[in-house]
């Protein structure tokens, strides 16, 4: 077969609405207005269900994991993109690969791809956090074009720790990188992100920058713009022999500066019946680092996540069904 699936978890059918397989039990199927109570995470979010049904799997000879950075495509499928040089498409209801366009630098060397939005002609925007940089990538996998990057985010940067997340904002007029960590000679609590500005000719200049404050201990693994202009933002730790810790926040930005409202930490959402393979404050955690909202209603966003394995066998590729009241 093309596509070869081994299960971590036991594996149900998909539902459309969460366009995720329920692997808990089956109280954790939504209801018409939601999830139940007890799926609660939050006040402000809730999980439908989770899935593994692509934990250690290969596509066309590909490994289908590393997954750092989710996006919807114009064609409403999902792409999924491997930090290991490969854009996956998925079937948004399945989660069945689709297709998968290798990726790689001007030289035509391996990216360490972390951060993905897809442009409105279909075009995908990958951010590598090894130079850093942001490029503009044809279906096909060939580069149309390299974004301008700040001297400073190149110079002053943590390796392995420049750009993690990329979005669009509503309009698509202006492009958002995060830096995952600080800059050298910056605040210990601050990130910047760097925006960009649409030209009239369709490509990108350089816009602003913006502070955001992390979490002690946390990076950011992740943004995604909302449909009225803020953004989710997808705070991420590990501590050796505790596990993840995974907390979304809704940010709004004031100035130069983005404030943050914790919406859940999600070591209190319920396990769902999940398993883990190292220890986790809640065996429903992973290492989470690709988020997109899927679609809204009832004044809620779907939003699904998904963790990076690292192709390690003691980590799970592991997508999740949220609900989020922002």
């Amino acid at each position: 077969m093309r596509l070869r699936i081994l299960l971590a978890t036991a594996t149900a059918t998909l539902a459309a609405a969460g366009c995720l397989t329920a692997a808990g039990p089956a109280s954790a199927r939504p209801d018409d207005t939601g999830a139940r109570p007890d799926h609660a995470c939050s006040p402000s979010v809730s999980i439908d269900r989770f899935s593994d049904a692509l934990d250690k799997a290969t596509y066309d000879g590909t490994y289908v994991g590393n997954l750092s950075a989710l996006a919807v495509d114009r064609d409403g499928s999902l792409a999924a993109l491997s930090d290991r040089s490969a854009l996956f498409r998925l079937d948004a209801r399945t989660l069945r690969p689709e297709g998968v366009t290798p990726l790689a630098d001007e030289r035509g060397a391996p990216l360490d791809s972390e951060g993905l939005t897809v442009d409105r002609d279909g075009t995908a925007l990958v951010s590598s956090e090894t130079e850093p940089a942001v490029r503009r990538h044809a279906r096909d996998g060939s580069i149309l074009d390299r974004l301008p990057v700040p001297e400073e985010l190149r110079t002053r940067a943590r390796a392995n720790g420049t750009f993690e997340g990329l979005t669009l904002l509503p309009g698509g007029r202006t492009l958002l990188a995060a830096m995952e960590y600080p800059l050298a000679g910056d605040p210990a609590d601050r990130v910047r992100f760097q925006t960009w500005r649409r030209t009239a000719h369709g490509g990108f200049r350089l816009g602003g920058q913006y502070t955001y404050r992390i979490d002690p201990g946390l990076g950011v693994s992740e943004v995604t713009a909302t449909p009225d202009g803020r953004l989710l933002v997808l705070e991420r730790g590990f501590t050796p022999g505790v596990g993840n810790t995974v907390r979304l926040y809704l940010a709004d930005r004031h100035g130069t500066a983005y404030a943050k409202t914790l919406l859940a930490d999600l070591a209190d959402c319920p396990s769902l019946s999940a398993t883990a393979r190292q220890p986790q404050p809640n065996p429903l955690l992973d290492n989470i680092e690709g988020m997109a909202i899927t679609g809204r209603g009832r004044g809620r966003l779907k939003v699904l996540l998904v963790s990076d394995d690292n192709q390690n066998e003691n980590q799970t590729t592991r997508f999740y069904a949220l609900r989020v009241r922002p």
